[in-house]
């Protein structure tokens, strides 16, 4: 697709509402692509306002959006070109949020709308901002296994490598030697780690380790 100006990049970008409502089956995404590609081959504001979502005609009014489309007619009727091209691919996504403030992405394929991202289950951020989000999630449900899930690769098998020899390093506590001072203690463990503790209230506690 021809590189986008500003303006006109945004009127593209703001999410489209799809073209039918209600019934039990679903409307097909294309048709609002080849709506709003004929809409945008006439200069038709009016039309591109009305097929905005709600959280679209929010961002820009009625009168912006004519504003903008009177300023790229060109930069639109070459989008529209582009849209209504062989090779274009239209792809479909649907994000379902919780009360609790999880969700779930799922994407349409054949027809049918499939879980590509869950909480539950391991999932692939396409933006930065999604990786943040996904962080978010596993640190709000203090979700060890989700923590793992968004972190790289590299970072994954160092901190799972230093887990690992800290497990075996407290294999024997008994025979590890701690030292006491008042109501802290510090204990070097095999492998390099050390773990600092504390007492409160007569009852020692994992203050911190490495």
């Amino acid at each position: 697709m021809p590189r986008a100006r500003p303006h006109s990049a945004l009127l593209l970008a703001l999410p489209f509402v799809f073209a039918a409502c209600g019934g039990s089956s679903m409307p097909d995404p294309k048709d609002a692509v080849r709506a709003y590609a004929e809409a945008a081959a006439r200069g038709d504001a009016d039309a591109i306002y009305g097929m905005l979502s709600e959280k679209g005609q929010r961002s820009l009014s009625r009168d912006e959006v004519r504003r903008l489309v009177g300023q790229e007619r060109k930069e639109l009727a070459d989008q529209a070109k582009a849209l209504a091209s062989p090779g274009v691919v239209v792809k479909a996504r649907a994000r379902v949020r919780y009360p609790d403030g999880e969700d779930a992405t799922l994407e349409l394929e054949g027809g049918t709308f499939r879980i590509s991202a869950a909480d539950a289950l391991p999932a692939g951020a396409r933006t930065p901002a999604q990786a943040l989000e996904q962080l978010r999630r596993v640190l709000a449900r203090r979700s060890y296994a989700g923590l793992l899930r968004v972190l790289s690769p590299s970072t994954r098998s160092a901190i799972e490598n230093d887990l690992r020899s800290l497990v075996e390093g407290l294999e024997h506590p008994e025979g590890l030697e701690v030292e006491v001072a008042g109501d802290r203690a510090t204990v070097q463990i095999p492998g390099g780690h050390e773990v600092k503790l504390r007492r409160e209230a007569g009852v020692w506690h994992v203050e911190d380790f490495d």
